[in-house]
């Protein structure tokens, strides 16, 4: 009886040997895949069973059962995280463990342009192919609610710039983070404002900003296209900016601005109305928002495009007058 135990007892032994071996091979082959590359999402609230089964679906030759055992015997099968992955060809099963129980998610990245309206970027993000387009069919004021901001528009409220993203990530999430980023640079400059500056909030310096960043084609004219609306709201005289009438008249705009346009009252007509329209008009960049709360030292009240991408600047209106008939009318000759 001792010896038949013995035996049987060694026998278990060399069987689980061989099985651990087995596994272990299993667990580091390579698996085959349909492609080079293959991606796949893991939903939320999936089991490690449910997962592996997506994940052979998806082009994966992987046994799902070997898989999920695989997790559960080395106690990773309920630490899977959800998101998009992505693996290549050579990848064995315990990698694939180890991605998602690390959430070794692939990313997608979009860019967000300085000067876009909210339009725009709501286009861009609903658009993307890697997004979930969570904000189609709201409003304004309810995406706004959805990310937690205070602001009743949402133009200018979102920093451009490109935002890396764990694929199938939720539009609403990528605007919640540019609205934070634009609420921490708006801060760090307003920090560094001109204490001259005629300017009563970070807000009102947001919307200088944007209409800075409309009105500039070189980044160098920055700084004094700024100290010209900073001079005329000091002492009181219209912005009368183009860009802010063109913004106000919205999808009607058809791209060429008449002098209508220019005498049609409306909130963010500069040329009827004193002082900075109610939002700002587009998404300002750095550059932009320096600008705006620590503009150059100047005394001019007028500027010009020039037609290359940078601007004249004049003091006096004969002088600007000369410069647009020179530049606008006479495209640039003497």
């Amino acid at each position: 009886m001792t010896r038949f135990l013995l035996r049987t007892v060694l026998l278990l032994i060399a069987l689980a040997v061989l099985a651990a071996g087995a596994a272990y091979v299993l667990a580091h082959r390579p698996l085959e895949l349909k492609e080079e590359v293959v991606d796949f999402t893991v939903s939320r609230g999936l089991g490690m069973r449910q997962a592996a089964n997506v994940i052979a679906a998806a082009g994966v030759d992987v046994n799902p059962a070997l898989l999920s055992g695989l997790a559960r015997i080395t106690g990773r099968a309920t630490s899977i995280k959800a998101g998009s992955y992505e693996v290549h060809r050579g990848i064995t099963p315990w990698q694939i463990v180890l991605k998602l129980s690390d959430g070794d998610v692939s990313q997608a990245e979009v860019l967000l342009v300085e000067g876009w309206t909210f339009a725009q970027l709501r286009r861009a993000l609903e658009s993307h192919p890697e997004i979930d387009p969570d904000t189609a069919g709201l409003s304004d004021a309810e995406i706004l609610a959805r990310i937690g901001a205070v602001e009743s528009h949402p133009e200018g409220l979102f920093f451009p710039d490109t935002y890396l993203f764990d694929k199938r990530s939720q539009a609403s999430g990528v605007l919640r983070r540019a609205y934070h980023a634009m609420q921490s640079r708006l801060a760090q400059v307003w920090e560094q404002r001109d204490p001259s500056l005629p300017l009563q909030s970070p807000y009102q310096a947001l919307i200088l900003a944007s209409i800075v960043e409309k009105e500039t084609g070189r980044a160098q004219d920055r700084g004094l296209v700024a100290s010209v609306f900073a001079n005329r709201l000091r002492i009181g005289m219209p912005l009368q900016t183009d860009p802010t009438v063109i913004y106000g008249l919205g999808p009607e705009f058809d791209g060429r601005l008449r002098r209508k346009h220019l005498e049609t009252d409306h909130p963010w007509n500069t040329y009827t109305r004193g002082g900075l329209p109610p939002t700002p008009i587009a998404m300002p960049g750095p550059d932009a928002l320096r600008a705006a709360v620590k503009p150059e030292s100047s005394d001019y009240l007028y500027f010009v495009a020039r037609g290359d991408g940078s601007s004249q600047f004049s003091r006096t209106l004969n002088e600007h007058n000369q410069a647009v008939n020179r530049f606008i009318r006479n495209g640039g000759k003497p």
